[in-house]
């Protein structure tokens, strides 16, 4: 039943008949820019988003943990068990294994670049791979009929489409390539980062001190003739005692005045607007702010109206994904020499405390029952 190559057979298979079509370069093609979609027009920039905002990164990492995991049921027990078995073992890419770290990847990519690429690596009898792809190695058109898709790699048409597996998120009309879950955040993260460029600087300077020495010659002639003299032996003596490796004291005479440049500003208050920057990312991301480990509320848990709203979230990111798991899944049985019907099933999303909300079954398990009580009345 299993249809993957054994580890012996795989290097000899891969390189004949499985091949990866996404991994050269695209390249610009000469066509119209109507017909011509950029799956990745701002992917640089989104990385550096999240190289940079690490509660961005986080945001990410975490809404993919929760949308769980599934398993594909086709009704007969000895069917599921080697489907599924066989998929937690495919090759995902030479470097991980199993179908929910490929779809991991996948919903990473697709959250962060608005569009995700995957192939299935076949020879059409044998599933050998999972791969993630690189969006801007691939190019999206619009077929003659302006309403199909035509991919492309390296300015060439993929051989085989049919093993591509392409999502987007949030589409504008018209558009081939879906919209990032970070758009509309750069100028917002660029006031974030100049705010604690900021705060870097003055932990510099304050930690660096630079100092303002004025000496002021007396009313006597003698001292007047040789202010200059002594300012620079006393320029001298201070720049000794700054340089020195061990403490050592500047001695001066006369009306000498030292003073720390800029001890008298204050520093500005960075709190408020670091909250409020913070909250526009945050309130992008869709998750309580409490999962990051901001404290803003009253209460550390979440409430029944923060988890539905989560809950649809994660339901949408999993209609994405099913179809792709649905093709995959079709692949694999079609490999097989098998045509059995079958459907996605995801794990239960838990994100209230399980105490809370059989606490509040059992309230209104009672409250139905008083209801009827009192009815009969």
């Amino acid at each position: 039943m299993g249809r993957f190559r054994s580890k012996a057979g795989a290097k000899k298979g891969a390189g004949d008949c499985c091949a990866v079509q996404t991994g050269h370069p695209a390249g610009q093609p000469f066509c119209s820019w109507q017909s011509y979609g950029a799956v990745t027009a701002d992917a640089a920039l989104y990385r550096n988003l999240r190289e940079n905002i690490p509660i961005l990164d986080a945001a990410i990492g975490k809404l993919v943990r929760l949308t769980g995991g599934f398993s594909l049921d086709t009704g007969s027990d000895g069917l599921n068990a080697q489907l599924n078995r066989d998929l937690s073992g495919i090759n995902v890419g030479g470097n991980q294994q199993g179908i929910e770290a490929f779809i991991a990847t996948y919903l990473d990519q697709l959250l962060t670049y608005g569009s995700a690429v995957g192939e299935m690596i076949t020879d059409g009898r044998e599933l050998y791979a999972l791969y993630n792809g690189d969006t801007r190695n691939l190019e999206v058109r619009r077929a003659g009929n302006g309403l199909d898709l035509c991919f492309f790699s390296g300015g060439e048409p993929l051989p085989r489409p049919e093993l591509l597996l392409y999502s987007v998120l949030n589409p504008e009309p018209g558009a081939v390539a879906g919209t990032s879950l970070l758009r509309g955040l750069p100028f917002v993260s660029r006031i974030l980062l100049q705010i604690y460029n900021t705060i870097g600087q003055n932990g510099s300077h304050a930690g660096n001190l630079r100092y303002a020495v004025v000496y002021r010659p007396g009313n006597d002639a003698a001292d007047r003739a040789y202010a200059g003299q002594r300012a620079q032996t006393m320029a001298r003596s201070w720049q000794e005692a700054m340089d020195a490796s061990s403490v050592k004291d500047f001695v001066a005479v006369g009306d000498v005045d030292v003073k720390v440049i800029g001890a008298d500003n204050q520093v500005l208050e960075s709190e408020i607007p670091v909250r409020q920057m913070l909250e526009q990312i945050v309130a992008k991301t869709g998750l309580p702010p409490f999962m990051f480990g901001l404290s803003w509320s009253t209460t550390e848990r979440m409430s029944r109206q923060q988890a539905d709203l989560l809950t649809t979230e994660l339901k949408n990111y999993r209609r994405i994904l099913t179809p792709v798991i649905e093709k995959i899944g079709r692949t694999y049985l079609q490999c097989c020499g098998s045509g059995a019907p079958f459907q996605v099933v995801w794990q239960d999303i838990t994100l209230q405390d399980q105490t809370d909300t059989a606490q509040a079954h059992l309230y209104e398990a009672q409250a139905e029952k008083i209801k009827k009580e009192t009815e009969k009345l």
